[in-house]
């Protein structure tokens, strides 16, 4: 299913990740599911939330810079080769994916995709049976 997913630029100095998660515990917003990437000048943190629109509003009411974007969110078993086939199927039928992350609970593992084509990947996962009600 498609989802909101909140991405978050931080500096690259000590502590910044550590504002976020103050921020959001303070407001009592739990993070789903997260990754950070870095460059060498700045970070980026992409967050699942369940409520998006409050986390949006806290987080640039502390002063972060905040963007929305649809991502793919997907559920798969969680043994060997469960996610190669699933890649394999978005793959044959010409989806790109941009990026992902991923993270498991205990039977199923939770996916998140940035495709190239949100609704033709929704439409495979769909398919397949993978979709699934938010991370």
């Amino acid at each position: 299913m498609i989802i909101k997913q909140i991405s978050i630029f931080l500096e690259n100095r000590k502590g910044r990740i550590n504002e976020v998660t103050k921020v959001l515990a303070d407001n009592g917003i739990n993070m789903e599911a997260f990754c950070i990437a870095e460059t060498s000048d700045f970070g980026l943190m992409r967050l699942i939330v369940p409520d998006v629109d409050r986390t949006v509003s806290v987080l640039r009411e502390a002063g972060f810079a905040v963007i929305l974007t649809d991502v793919v969110s997907l559920t798969c078993r969680n043994v060997a080769g469960s996610l190669a086939s699933v890649l394999e199927i978005l793959a044959e039928r010409g989806i790109f994916i941009e990026y992902m992350y991923a993270f498991s609970r205990r039977e199923t593992a939770d996916v998140i995709i940035k495709p190239d084509n949100l609704d033709d990947c929704e439409k495979v996962i769909v398919e397949l049976g993978l979709d699934n009600q938010g991370v």
